[in-house]
């Protein structure tokens, strides 16, 4: 079985502010975001609120994927998010993990 690569988006607080990633560790990327252990963009804004998320075997597929999605403008990416996630809730709750520091 092949490796699964992930295509997702996070958003802050009230989600105003949106990031766009590609991982091949859902769980652990969004860890290191909800810790600020990724310097940049998402540790600044605060981004750290799992709201969208696409899944494949195919490493430059997500790549290109994920590529597409930052090229949209705010309404479309809106309405991916609202297509798998209406009510704009923090999916990576629904693991029922614990993200603080001390749980790893």
């Amino acid at each position: 079985m092949g490796k699964t690569y992930y295509v997702y988006l996070l958003t802050n607080w009230n989600n105003k502010v949106m990031y766009i990633g590609v991982t091949s560790n859902l769980e652990l990327r969004v860890y290191e975001h909800k810790n600020k252990l990724v310097e940049g963009f998402t540790q600044k804004y605060n981004v750290n609120k799992l709201v969208s998320f696409e899944s494949t075997n195919d490493v430059l597929a997500a790549i290109e994927r994920e590529k597409q999605i930052k090229k949209w403008r705010r309404e479309k990416k809106n309405q991916l998010v609202t297509g798998m996630n209406p009510e704009w809730k923090d999916l990576s709750l629904e693991w029922g993990k614990d993200f603080s520091l001390q749980s790893k």
